[in-house]
């Protein structure tokens, strides 16, 4: 009879627990009050899905919009995604950066990759200079990212002739090109887009260190991203803009640094006390005054700075080491400085409220791109069990050029817009998975 009571007893817990045992209910895909039956990219490398330096299949392959549009299949989305993908046989494309392994201090070692490429050419445009070309893609078009493009470009009839990226998804030879960017993204119908342009307004003048490109104007960005969003909403197609990052955050500008450069040279000199560059005098945008002085930890060194210049005779000022006198600073194309700075910040907010002042006039979901990768950059990500940074190499997040995206990278991407899209439309776009992307690929 004990016995019998026990066994009462243990299915009495049973049974309770089983009663208080929590349901999980996971919400069904749906679009909600957007329709993804046919989603379109606008944007520039990031979208292309451009990496390492340059773009490839591969890189083409993991590009965020075709993340995206594999997740919108579940809520109404097109089973296919249309890119203009390179070929297997020249899946190198443009040719691209890859890391070959580690340098006695532990400095990367890169070799470009130069086979199975996708160039067929190099054209002069009188006016302009020479343009390479790249084997045309003729098949229909989801993804417009055209590396390089800016918002400026968009009205522009000759830009096919200028960005060979662009030209190969133009029909007709080089050099004979009128049709622009905003009338080719159009010309098909569409019910969903997302738009990324704006940020080569600002990073082609900052990597240049101020020096090799301007800053579009603050009241020309605002007319033509105003007519871009009127373009693509006139239909009644609903969709998703992102904001520009903070161009001085990423790991081009965050990895050679003056402090980095100074203890390498006080290893061999100790009494070496500065590192001398020449800087922007003022914050006026069109002033062209410099003049050299030490550097500090607010002007920026290139990526792409030859370290190994430091302390070379400099044979036109009488043989004074390179970048240790006033007399022989570093040039403006390797930094940009404290006062570049301020002005990049300055125009790059100015870019962002017109985003989402036009976004939000015509009630289209914003992914703040600039809030979350700072946000990255001072705190960090942990996804999928995975922590991201956005250090060079090692954080995940960013390829070998130190501005353009891993696959992981843009896997973390993808999830913010499809954040902001279900936000703004109630929809239910599952997230990837981050961790099935990898990082930069080690040898």
């Amino acid at each position: 009879m004990k016995n019998l009571k026990l066994y009462f007893y243990l299915l009495l817990l049973t049974a309770v627990f089983s009663a208080c045992k929590p349901e999980i209910h996971t919400p069904a895909p749906q679009q909600g009050s957007a329709d993804f039956s046919r989603y379109i990219a606008v944007g520039n490398s990031l979208t292309a899905g451009y990496a390492d330096g340059g773009l490839y299949l591969e890189g083409q392959q993991n590009s965020y919009p075709s993340i995206i549009a594999k997740q919108m299949i579940t809520a109404g989305g097109a089973q296919t995604f249309n890119q203009p993908l390179f070929s297997q046989s020249q899946a190198n494309g443009s040719g691209y950066l890859k890391l070959t392994g580690f340098d006695s201090n532990g400095s990367p070692v890169t070799a470009s990759v130069t086979t199975n490429l996708a160039i067929t050419g190099v054209t002069n445009i009188p006016n302009f200079g020479n343009v390479t070309t790249y084997t045309k893609y003729t098949g229909d078009i989801d993804n417009y990212g055209v590396p390089g493009i800016k918002l400026l470009h968009i009205k522009v009839p000759q830009y096919g002739n200028l960005n060979g990226f662009f030209e190969r998804l133009l029909p007709g030879a080089e050099g004979t090109h009128t049709t622009t960017y905003l009338d080719f993204i159009s010309a098909k119908p569409f019910t969903f887009f997302s738009n990324w342009l704006g940020n080569n307004d600002a990073l082609g003048y900052a990597t240049s260190g101020g020096a090799g490109d301007v800053l579009t104007d603050k009241a020309v960005f605002n007319a033509l991203y105003t007519e871009l969003i009127n373009t693509l909403t006139k239909t009644g197609a609903k969709g998703v803009c992102a904001t520009i990052p903070d161009v001085t955050a990423i790991p081009y500008f965050n990895t050679v640094t003056p402090a980095l450069i100074l203890a390498g040279v006080q290893k061999a000199n100790a009494s070496v006390q500065a590192i001398y560059v020449n800087a922007k005098s003022n914050t006026d945008v069109t002033s062209t005054t410099y003049a050299a002085r030490p550097a500090t930890a607010s002007d920026l060194i290139t990526l792409t700075f030859p370290t190994s210049k430091i302390g070379q005779p400099v044979a036109s000022a009488g043989n004074l080491p390179y970048g240790l006198t006033p007399l022989t600073p570093i040039e403006n194309q390797y930094v940009l400085d404290a006062n570049e700075v301020s002005i990049v910040k300055d125009y790059v907010t100015a870019y962002n409220n017109t985003i989402k002042t036009v976004a939000a006039s015509k009630n289209i979901a914003v992914a703040d791109m600039y809030t979350f990768l700072n946000d990255v950059k001072a705190h960090g990500l942990l996804v999928d069990g995975v922590s991201l940074n956005s250090a060079y190499i090692s954080g995940g997040l960013f390829s070998l050029d130190g501005v353009h995206l891993t696959p992981r990278g843009y896997a973390v991407v993808a999830n913010q817009f499809i954040k902001a899209i279900n936000t703004q439309y109630n929809a239910n776009i599952p997230q990837v998975s981050v961790g099935a992307y990898n990082g930069v690929k080690f040898p």
